[in-house]
């Protein structure tokens, strides 16, 4: 999970919640990112997330979807808060390419947090305080993102209105246990003296669009 607002520093918390295996061959493996931006008020919402990884005990399937529900739950909660989003579906073929989709998507987020304060990865458990002060401004933005490997074909809806996002929301939380190959789950700010600026969102995540009503 991760977020954005305005930075007196350039360096960012956030934190990291992963799990991933590999099984059998399987025909073909959708893989599925959802991104989703919140008002930095929304601070239940942080709360919520730091307490399921503080949860997660092992990296094993009997997690996944806990992990899955657990963060859609606390996200519909705050559905009020949601102000712009972004998806992206790839399907992919025999092989482990998705395990390389998967992992390009990984780094390319992560890469985005200049700390990761809380870090659960294949049952590896890190936590470490915000090393910058705190600089007087407040929060302005939460981002999240949802990162989902499963067995077969998923269609989802273009998200451009927030009927659309709770589609999308539907269709990942209906995905059966048993599919699940990989998720991750990672969420910025996460320590409450960071912040996420406007200028810091529109630079790390330019594709999220503002959510319509109708």
């Amino acid at each position: 999970m991760r977020f954005c607002g305005y930075l007196a520093s350039a360096s960012v918390s956030a934190a990291a919640l992963f799990l991933a295996v590999r099984h059998y061959t399987r025909p073909r493996t959708t893989v599925v990112k959802l991104q989703v931006a919140l008002l930095g008020l929304a601070k239940s919402f942080q709360k919520d997330l730091n307490e399921i990884a503080e949860k997660v005990e092992a990296s094993n399937q009997r997690w996944y979807k806990f992990i899955l529900t657990e963060t859609i739950c606390s996200l519909r909660r705050h559905n009020n808060c949601c102000i712009s989003s972004s998806l992206s579906v790839d399907v992919k073929d025999t092989g482990g390419s998705w395990e390389q989709h998967f992992d390009k998507i990984s780094i390319e987020e992560r890469s985005k947090f200049d700390e990761e304060t809380l870090y659960n990865l294949e049952g590896i458990k890190r936590k470490k305080r915000y090393s910058r002060k705190p600089d007087g401004f407040r929060n302005e933005y939460i981002v999240l993102t949802i990162l989902v490997a499963a067995d077969g074909v998923l269609k989802f809806p273009e998200v451009r209105n927030y009927a659309d996002l709770e589609a999308a929301v539907e269709t990942l939380n209906s995905i059966p246990a048993r599919r699940i190959q990989g998720i991750q789950v990672l969420w910025t700010p996460q320590d409450e003296d960071d912040v996420l600026s406007e200028e810091k969102l529109l630079e790390d995540y330019p594709y999220l669009k503002p959510l319509c009503d109708d």
